[in-house]
């Protein structure tokens, strides 16, 4: 991990540094230049309230409230009650991960200095995420319009003593969260309750993660590819540069280029290169199409992602340099709900092949390989039923891939009359990721078990330092056992990138 806070301004904040704060602990500081520009909205939004102009939240109800003016005196009690009314999540608690990425990202976006909250406010945010308290957050609830108001109420929640939260794993009042850590509850002020709660970091801070582990995926479905590849009896000639070039998607290119290092040097491809085999099936020969179609969805998404990671999107927002405010619809989740959807369906299309080329392990009519990997058949089932967990979990990537952004349901007695799901969208994005890394690493397996049939030829250099990887991890099978905990195994090593290490250590970078 790398040493010292990461420093917010709203401006330059990467994925890669979330990652290192939702999941490594990595501190947050609001930079000096983004302390000025706070303070000078704040500035402004205090005036505007003693001299009771009109501004929607601050001195108005909200939504279909808007039109009901609030009095100097209970603009106060109007802030903290919003955070109250709007905690209406339900579900299970949301992953520790999520919720340090939704603070970290609500504060960068603060530190731009178009929300009015004050300096004070801010810091004490930024002091819970780093002190280890993880506000608890319901997962449904939030429709992904007016900004993630359900979960981002229940996060802001704790600032003020209220909600409950995670203090080293203990679940407790946010009251107590606080005192743990010798943190006083906050007391809003003006404006400070609705730009708390009225932005999308919810649906971003998910899915981003899923960004993340989505990147380190892709890798690795090249990896498994070529395993199978290899041990399937297959040929190299489909990852000629010449064809790649001669239909030049980026990331086309970038599988095919992969496979080809990964399977450099392979004597169990240079075995068969005389054989009467004309071509190989699609889930082989096509791999680069497939893996590659969906790099190209993950640059997308990846465009929109660092976007929305260094934007303002509250409302109303605050222009300290000329003065003034200006209501508008920055909350609205579109952008990303359609970002979610499309890289939900593109993992889901990775795990779709990569199931296919299970079967093709594991069934003896097509791969020339012992029925099911394991010696004495009958006896044992060997990997039957990890292809049977693979189908399923591919079944249900199926539905999960039916698009959230083309569904919307009027809110707020139709003020709200068109929102995006967003939420929804990614946390079955998140979903779906998880699902594939389960296919993807018993993919891994069976070819790690399909290598160990080949005892008197290597594989390839790539092939060979993930195949290494995995038997340091899980041995061969040799008769039927608990299988689960293998596949967890692999798992884990696919979701550290310990397997891709290794490959990139033999045959260097992969894309």
């Amino acid at each position: 991990m790398t040493n010292g806070p990461v420093q917010l301004n709203g401006q330059n904040f990467t994925l890669d540094q979330l990652v290192e704060i939702a999941r490594n602990g990595r501190a947050v500081a609001v930079s000096v230049n983004s302390e000025a520009r706070i303070k000078k909205a704040r500035n402004l939004v205090e005036h505007w309230v003693k001299k009771g102009t009109r501004i929607y939240g601050v001195t108005t109800g909200f939504g279909a409230l808007s039109d009901v003016t609030i009095s100097f005196e209970d603009t106060k009690t109007l802030q903290r009650n919003i955070l109250l009314s709007h905690a209406a999540g339900v579900g299970n608690c949301m992953a520790d991960d999520v919720v340090r990425a939704m603070m970290a990202l609500r504060i960068n976006d603060f530190c731009r200095g178009n929300s009015g909250l004050r300096l004070e406010t801010i810091q004490t945010l930024a002091h819970l995420l780093n002190a280890g308290i993880i506000p608890v957050v319901p997962e449904k609830g939030s429709v992904g319009a007016s900004g993630d108001l359900v979960p981002m109420a229940h996060l802001s929640l704790v600032l003020i003593g209220e909600g409950e939260a995670f203090v080293d794993g203990v679940r407790m009042p946010g009251v107590q969260a606080l005192a743990a850590k010798n943190i006083e509850p906050l007391e809003l002020d003006a404006g400070e309750g609705l730009a708390l709660i009225n932005g999308t970091q919810f649906m971003l801070a998910l899915g981003c993660l899923a960004l993340h582990d989505a990147l380190n995926l892709c890798k690795h479905a090249d990896i498994a590819a070529s395993m199978s590849l290899e041990t399937l009896m297959g040929t190299r000639t489909a990852f000629d540069p010449r064809i790649h070039n001669a239909r030049p998607h980026l990331g086309q290119m970038k599988a095919a280029s992969d496979m080809m290092k990964i399977t450099q040097n392979s004597e169990i491809i240079s075995s068969h290169r005389d054989c009467s085999r004309v071509q190989d099936a699609y889930t082989l020969r096509c791999s680069p199409q497939v893996h590659g179609a969906s790099w190209d969805a993950f640059g997308y998404v990846e465009r929109v992602i660092r976007v929305e990671m260094n934007s303002s999107t509250e409302n109303p927002l605050i222009f300290p340099e000329s003065g003034e405010f200006l209501s508008g619809g920055n909350f609205h989740g579109q952008p990303l709900a359609l970002a979610c959807d499309f890289l939900g369906i593109a993992i889901a299309e990775l795990a779709n092949i990569s199931e296919r080329r299970v079967e093709r392990l594991v069934n003896p009519q097509l791969s020339g390989l012992p029925a099911f990997l394991v010696k004495d058949t009958g006896l044992n089932s060997g990997f039957m039923i990890a292809q049977y967990v693979a189908a399923s979990l591919v079944s249900e990537n199926k539905i999960l891939a039916h698009p959230a952004c083309v569904d919307s349901i009027p809110t707020s007695a139709n003020k709200e009359d068109h929102v995006s799901m967003g939420a929804i969208a990614a946390r079955k994005c998140r979903d779906i990721v998880e699902n594939t890394e389960q296919v993807i690493a018993i993919e891994l397996l069976c070819g790690a078990q399909a290598i160990d049939m080949f005892t008197n030829l290597k594989a390839g250099k790539g092939t060979m330092a993930a195949y290494q990887t995995i038997r340091s991890k899980v041995t061969c099978m040799t008769k039927d056992r608990f299988l689960s905990a293998d596949i967890a195994a692999v798992r884990k090593l696919l979701h550290s990138g310990r397997i891709v290490k290794a490959v990139e250590n033999a045959v260097g970078r992969l894309y």
